[in-house]
């Protein structure tokens, strides 16, 4: 269910997209570019091994900070130009252009309020490079590599699934385990009343459980592979989602 409020801001902001704006090329760019760096870090490494264990640390990092900048940079006005364009285009843009009752686009025109723009994926990968050169030269280079891979392979699975809450529904995203599961924890993060504190993840919500921000209350293996259950959402936030929500919840007709 759509708001008035809500379809004149998609109005309003669709009208503002640059005609030459191309969300296909827009998409092609970063994933070609993320692909090219894993390809050539991959190509670089000479018989690595234990090395890629480091897979596992760096994963975890990586889920953490993307909590984090979820929660204290995308949600909270920070007073410095870059952190102040991203807060205004996730909070005021992107959370007024999706809310729980409407999540989906209808057009790669759409994709400018989906995916970051390019120059996220180039700064991601600035910030990386450093500590894959400290690595390296602690370590060897394979593991610099390593590091390289995963955080630009944690970037583009941030985008893939992220899109993947934000299409209509289809048969691959109601069953695709991962994907399921984030659709459904995301959903819930556009609820109002659950957006400026729950659900920061928007890969794998395995900081949400371990930082107490999940609407759900289970185990970490329950939170990674709950789709689109709706069963064990925390009683206490049972109220605030139906007095924001613009969709109808399963647990709704459920016992208290």
């Amino acid at each position: 269910m759509m708001s008035e409020r809500q379809k004149q801001f998609r109005e309003e902001y669709q009208a503002q997209i640059h005609p030459l704006y191309s969300g296909l090329l827009h998409v092609g760019v970063m994933y070609a570019v993320g692909l090219s760096v894993i390809a050539y870090c991959i190509s670089r490494l000479e018989g690595a091994t234990w090395e890629w264990l480091l897979v596992v640390p760096i994963f975890v990092v990586s889920n953490l900070f993307e909590w984090w900048i979820h929660k204290y940079v995308m949600h909270r006005l920070v007073d410095v130009w870059a952190l102040r364009a991203i807060y205004d285009r996730h909070t005021r843009q992107h959370h007024q252009y999706f809310t729980d009752g409407v999540m989906t686009v209808d057009s790669s025109r759409e994709f400018r309020i989906i995916f970051f723009p390019w120059r996220a994926l180039f700064t991601f990968i600035g910030m990386g490079a450093p500590a894959a050169f400290a690595i390296g030269w602690v370590l060897n280079p394979n593991a610099g590599y390593i590091l390289l891979v995963t955080m630009v392979s944690q970037y583009l699975i941030y985008e893939t699934f992220h899109y993947c809450c934000h299409v209509h529904e289809n048969w691959f995203v109601r069953n695709m385990p991962f994907v399921n599961t984030i659709r459904r924890h995301h959903t819930a993060h556009h609820n109002q009343g659950l957006m400026m504190g729950y659900n920061m993840n928007l890969t794998f919500p395995i900081a949400d459980w371990l930082m107490g921000t999940s609407d759900l209350k289970r185990g970490l293996l329950g939170h990674i592979f709950n789709g689109y259950n709706e069963k064990y959402v925390k009683q206490e936030l049972k109220d605030t989602i139906g007095k924001h929500s613009l969709k109808e919840h399963s647990f709704d007709q459920q016992p208290a």
